[in-house]
């Protein structure tokens, strides 16, 4: 779990990203979080644009992506989702300390 600081650094961090991933009408689906999964890997924090035309609760896609690729919820702003997941192998983001 991500304490509040760690959070706020990652928001700060995440701020000039441009959203790579878009949940559209069929929601969330297997193919969407195995590509997610692969883009935490190599860039760990990414933004995800939930569209206009996606029939289900914001809120539940965000905690379904987190979940379903094993990455931490930082943000929900707007319709916009921000996702950490530390790498195993391209470690780039240097987390403050608790």
């Amino acid at each position: 779990m991500l304490t509040g600081k760690q959070k706020r650094f990652l928001r700060a961090e995440a701020h000039h990203l441009s959203p790579i991933f878009q949940v559209g009408k069929g929601g969330v689906n297997d193919q969407m979080v195995t590509q997610i999964k692969e883009a935490l890997e190599v860039r760990e924090l990414l933004k995800v644009s939930i569209l206009q035309n996606c029939e289900d609760d914001k809120n539940e896609v965000a905690k379904e992506l987190a979940a379903k690729s094993g990455a931490e919820l930082v943000q929900l702003i707007g319709m916009t989702i921000v996702l950490y997941k530390e790498s195993k192998n391209h470690k780039k983001i240097l987390l403050p300390r608790a």
